[in-house]
């Protein structure tokens, strides 16, 4: 799978996660109301990939950090997805297990 592939697919993810339309996403994110749905669809497919200004746009209008579309593998995708629904608590938690792991220096 190449990268706007994989790039669509978490578009995508985060989209039905969220429950929105691909139409009112764009929209929301600033796009074109007479192109939104069209260019999201073209971004989902993997067949364009927005510039960095409009995947910030799409990710805060979606609630998820940026770097998730951008993870390249999908176990740290869906790290950075959960970690950023997670509450405090949780966050403080997984920061301290990852101190605590061998191997990493700070």
């Amino acid at each position: 799978m190449d990268a706007n592939q994989l790039w669509g697919r978490r578009l995508k993810q985060a989209r039905l996660a969220a429950g929105l339309s691909q139409k009112s996403l764009g929209i929301t994110a600033g796009i074109d109301p007479f192109v939104a749905s069209t260019r999201i669809n073209r971004y989902e497919l993997g067949v364009h990939k927005p510039d960095l200004l409009t995947a910030s746009n799409l990710a805060k209008t979606l609630g998820v950090p940026l770097a998730f579309f951008y993870a390249e593998e999908d176990d740290m995708a869906d790290l950075i997805y959960r970690y950023s629904k997670a509450d405090t608590e949780a966050k403080a938690q997984v920061v301290q297990l990852l101190a605590a792991s061998p191997g990493l220096a700070e």
